[in-house]
């Protein structure tokens, strides 16, 4: 985390957000967000809180790609994730 961003108390509790205890969305979720989230519009921004409010299991079916969130704004923010970690 860089020195501005860990002075930041709300980034810092996406932070922790983020860590979710299972390796596979650790890898995709700290590194997303250190590198990543600051750049998105604040649409995006709300889409990847929002993310973080769903069940770890949704999340690692939706990151595996054996399935996709019923709702359109989890569905962007888990591609823009996915297309983060696998590029074209």
């Amino acid at each position: 985390m860089q020195d501005t961003q860990a002075e930041n108390p709300d980034f810092k509790r996406l932070w922790w957000h983020s860590r979710r205890g299972m390796l596979e969305l650790d890898v995709l979720l700290i590194p997303f967000l250190e590198e990543a989230y600051l750049g998105l519009d604040a649409e995006d921004q709300e889409r990847y809180k929002k993310l973080l409010s769903c069940e770890d299991a949704d999340m690692f079916e939706w990151f595996m790609q054996r399935s996709r969130p019923d709702d359109a704004d989890l569905q962007r923010i888990v591609d823009i994730i996915l297309a983060r970690v696998q590029p074209d």
